[in-house]
C-alpha cells in the first residue's frame, strides 16, 4: 500500500480540489453555449474578458504553487496574489456591467441580447470560481503559517 503525506489537512484538499473543478467546468459550459450560438455572436470581441481569465488563472496558479512549501514566510506573498485575484474579479464585474449596459441599449436584436447575456454571465462566472480558488488557497497559507 502507498500513502501520500502532505502538510494540508483533508478537508482543505477536498474544498481546493472542488473549487478548482469548478473553473474548468464553467469554461467548458461557455465553450458550449458559444459554439451553439456563433452565429449569433460571431462578431463580438471577447478579448477584454479572455485578458481577464488570462490574468485570474494565472495568480490561481501562483497561489496554488505556494502550496508546495507552506510555512516559509508566504503570508505576505499569498495576500499579495489574493489582493490581485480580488482586483481581477472587481474588473470583471466592471466589464459585466459595461457590456449588459451596452446590451440593454435597445440596438441588438432579442436572440443576440440573450445569448450574449448568458456568455457573458458565464465569463464572469469563471473569474468568480478563480477568486473563490485564490481564497481557499489564502486560507489554507495563512492557516498552516
Amino acid at each position: 500500500m502507498k500513502s501520500f503525506v502532505t502538510a494540508l489537512e483533508k478537508e482543505d484538499i477536498e474544498v481546493l480540489s472542488h473549487a478548482l473543478y469548478r473553473i474548468p467546468k464553467t469554461v467548458e459550459k461557455f465553450a458550449e453555449r458559444f459554439v451553439i450560438s456563433s452565429h449569433v455572436v460571431r462578431d463580438i470581441d471577447f478579448g477584454k474578458h479572455i485578458a481577464l481569465l488570462d490574468a485570474a488563472t494565472a495568480q490561481v496558479v501562483e497561489l496554488v504553487k505556494m502550496l508546495r512549501k507552506l510555512g516559509d514566510g508566504r503570508i505576505h506573498q499569498a495576500k499579495d496574489l489574493n489582493n490581485r485575484l480580488q482586483q481581477i474579479e472587481g474588473e470583471a464585474d466592471t466589464l459585466q456591467l459595461d457590456m449588459l449596459r451596452e446590451l440593454y441599449s435597445g440596438r441588438h436584436e432579442p436572440i443576440k441580447v440573450l445569448a450574449l447575456r448568458d456568455l457573458f454571465d458565464l465569463l464572469e462566472s469563471i473569474v468568480d470560481r478563480c477568486r473563490d480558488a485564490g481564497n481557499i488557497v489564502t486560507h489554507i497559507v495563512l492557516k498552516n503559517a
